[in-house]
């Protein structure tokens, strides 16, 4: 129960009067044989009375807090005079809505994740599943510390190695993460102090590339060369799909409806579907690997953009690249046709 607040449960109120307050009215109010009865003030109307039978009169506001209907006690009178209840009024509303402290056992830094994970992060099961190998890769050294013992030199130790041995980009998106869940711990009443808060991101130096017809023809000749039959059905499908790499390499068959050559309800370009009738049903992902679905080949791709010739081109640069001479349109056969103008067009 909240310290100095009354619960209303069951009372029954017998009367309710609306004047304006002052001492002299309030002391000749008369007494109910039972109960209580409550009146109110006109010039502060949050600022009530209630009058018991045995002459008690105690000046009070009510509030909605933490959903229940709650009467806040301000104090008796003559004690608390009308003018100090009427300025005590705000502060006490104020006080009712703040935040109840809580302390808890203190919690080690993986089971705080795991809770996180579950209250706060609303992804696909298999975008949760990255997230959480991404974070025993570069967490590993948090996971088994309790949280109140870390501190911002440790997280920026950890901030400064993510960038070094994943990127920048990589570095910068677990910082938003520990934040957030530090925020959820304080929250939890586990710390009193985010760690990470202070802590800034790097800056990061948004890369360009674009291809050209002539290098776009080289890396399909490569890709066509490709030995490894999954490796290059993939890479195929980063042409034909028109769709970023992490969504090409994660196709599942159960999303295909080759009756209208429809992949999520998108339509699919002719040699899209041409390249998906050719590869094996062999399982839930159009494109396996180890068990799950493709995810990085990033050694298989820096093979192959070597053997063609080229310097600097992601996988991703050839979404970039279609998107840009695609011409998009609402409806799905229109767009069907465009995406095979541009492939005969870059091809």
């Amino acid at each position: 129960m909240l310290e100095g607040y009354i619960y209303q449960k069951s009372e029954k109120v017998r009367m309710s009067h609306q004047f304006f307050f002052s001492p002299h009215i309030i002391g000749s109010l008369p007494v109910p044989a039972t109960g209580f009865d409550v009146v109110q003030d006109i010039a502060e109307p949050r600022l009530r009375l209630y009058i018991t039978s045995r002459g008690i009169k105690t000046f009070f506001t009510r509030k909605r807090v933490r959903g229940r209907d709650v009467r806040i006690i301000i104090g008796r009178f003559p004690d608390v005079s009308v003018e100090d209840a009427r300025n005590a009024v705000s502060e006490k509303i104020a006080e009712s809505a703040a935040p109840v402290k809580v302390r808890r056992n203190r919690i080690v830094f993986d089971r705080l994740f795991a809770i996180y994970l579950s209250r706060k992060v609303n992804r696909t099961e298999e975008s949760l599943m990255k997230l959480k190998r991404t974070a025993s890769r570069h967490w590993a050294s948090l996971m088994q510390r309790e949280v109140a013992d870390i501190t911002s030199d440790d997280l920026a130790a950890i901030h400064e190695k993510i960038s070094e041995t994943a990127g920048i980009a990589t570095a910068n998106r677990m910082l938003e993460i520990l934040k957030s869940m530090f925020k959820f711990a304080i929250e939890q009443g586990h710390i009193t102090k985010n760690p990470a808060a202070d802590l800034e991101k790097f800056t990061e130096n948004r890369r360009h590339r674009d291809l050209t017809n002539e290098e776009f023809s080289r890396l399909m000749n490569a890709i066509k060369k490709e030995k490894n039959y999954t490796l290059r059905s993939a890479f195929l499908m980063l042409v034909f799909g028109f769709a970023p790499k992490s969504a090409i390499f994660a196709m599942r068959w159960r999303d295909f409806d080759f009756n209208s050559d429809t992949w999520l309800d998108r339509p699919l370009s002719d040699p899209a579907v041409v390249l998906l009738r050719n590869v094996p049903q062999s399982g839930t992902w159009v494109f396996p690997s180890r068990g799950r679905h493709l995810t990085d080949p990033r050694k298989a791709w820096a093979g192959l953009v070597r053997k063609a010739g080229l310097l600097d081109v992601q996988m991703n640069d050839i979404y970039k690249h279609l998107s840009r001479n695609l011409a998009w349109s609402a409806d799905r056969e229109q767009l069907r046709a465009n995406m095979n103008e541009v492939i005969d067009h870059l091809l």
